[in-house]
C-alpha cells in the first residue's frame, strides 16, 4: 500500500486523491441569484445532507486550486443568503455539466445550459424545472475553511421548502429511486448512475447480531466466503438447531445426493450460492452439517 502524507503532495495532487477516493458524491446543483438580480446556475460535489431536525444541507463551493479564485455562487450566497439545491438525474446530466463553464458574471446559466427557471415559493433564486427534486433554502451561516487554492466554503443551508416531481413519487408519498434515476460525481471526467448500481443491504438485526466473532474458526477462515458472506452470517440473531439442521439436509439431499460427504471447500461454495439469494438460514444449515 502506498502512502502519503498531506504535506508532501502538491494541492494539485491532493485534490485528485481526495476526489478518486470519496466517491461517488451527491450533485448540489446551485441555484443563486447576484446583487443585481442575475441568476447563476453551478453544481457543486462537496455536499451531503446533515439533519433532519432542522433540516440542514452542506455544500463547498471550493476556492479553485489553479489560480485560488472563487464561484459567484459564494460570493452570491453572501450576499442574499439564500440557495436552490437541485438534484440532478441522467436526463440533465450534460446540461449540468455545461453549466459548470465558467461564465462572466452577468450570463445567466439556465439559458446557457438550456434549463427553465421556475420561481420559487419561498426564496427568490429560481428552480430548475427539469430537476426532479428542489430544496428552497436560507443560509444559515458560511465557515470559510482557508484562503489558499483548494480551501473549502462550508454553505450551511435549512431546507424552507421541498418541491418533488410526481413522475418518481410512489403511492405512499415516498420516493422511487430507480425512476428519481440521479448521477453522482467521481474523480477526473466520471460520473455514476445510481439507478445502475442498486443494491439492498439488510439493516443490522435490531436483537443484536452474533457477530463474526462468533462464527466458528472453519467457516470465519474460509478460503471461499468473504467478508461481505461472513458479514451476513453475522448477522443472524441465532444459530439454527440441530433438528434444523438435519431436516434441511434431508430436504435438499435430493439436489445434492453427497452433501453428507462434501468437504468443507464445496459447502462454502454452495453456501456462498444462498447468500448470493439473501438466504442466510439455509447457508448457515448448511456450512454447520
Amino acid at each position: 500500500m502506498t502512502t502519503y502524507s498531506p504535506k508532501d503532495l502538491s494541492v494539485g495532487q491532493l485534490h485528485g486523491l481526495l476526489l478518486s477516493s470519496v466517491a461517488p458524491r451527491p450533485i448540489a446543483f446551485a441555484s443563486t441569484l447576484n446583487e443585481d438580480g442575475v441568476p447563476n446556475l453551478s453544481p457543486f460535489s462537496f455536499f451531503n445532507v446533515f439533519s433532519a431536525n432542522p433540516p440542514i444541507m452542506i455544500f463547498s463551493p471550493a476556492r479553485r486550486v489553479r489560480n485560488n479564485t472563487t464561484k459567484h455562487t459564494l460570493a452570491n450566497v453572501k450576499a442574499n443568503r439564500e440557495v436552490v439545491i437541485n438534484m440532478v438525474n441522467y436526463d440533465m446530466v450534460h446540461q449540468m455539466s455545461l453549466a459548470s463553464s465558467e461564465y462572466p458574471e452577468d450570463i445567466n446559466e439556465f439559458d446557457k445550459s438550456g434549463f427553465t427557471m421556475l420561481n420559487s415559493e419561498v426564496v427568490k433564486p429560481f428552480r430548475v424545472a427539469e430537476s426532479p427534486v428542489q430544496f428552497e433554502c436560507k443560509i444559515n451561516d458560511i465557515i470559510e475553511l482557508g484562503s489558499e487554492g483548494g480551501a473549502g466554503n462550508l454553505i450551511i443551508c435549512e431546507v424552507v421548502k421541498i418541491h418533488v416531481s410526481d413522475d418518481v413519487l410512489k403511492h405512499d408519498g415516498t420516493i422511487n429511486q430507480e425512476r428519481l434515476d440521479l448521477v453522482a460525481r467521481a474523480g477526473g471526467n466520471y460520473y455514476s448512475r445510481a439507478n445502475r448500481g442498486f443494491f439492498e443491504v439488510p439493516k443490522p438485526s435490531s436483537q443484536l447480531g452474533i457477530g463474526v466473532d462468533a462464527i466458528p474458526d472453519f467457516i470465519r477462515n474460509s478460503m471461499i466466503l468473504t467478508g461481505n458472506d461472513l458479514g451476513m452470517l453475522g448477522n443472524v440473531v441465532a444459530l439454527p438447531e440441530n433438528k434444523e439442521i438435519k431436516a434441511f439436509i434431508e430436504d435438499v439431499s435430493e439436489r445434492y445426493p453427497d452433501i453428507k460427504e462434501m468437504s468443507h471447500r464445496d459447502k462454502h461454495k454452495i453456501a456462498q450460492n444462498y447468500l448470493s439469494y439473501g438466504d442466510v438460514q439455509s447457508a448457515w444449515k448448511l456450512l454447520l452439517s
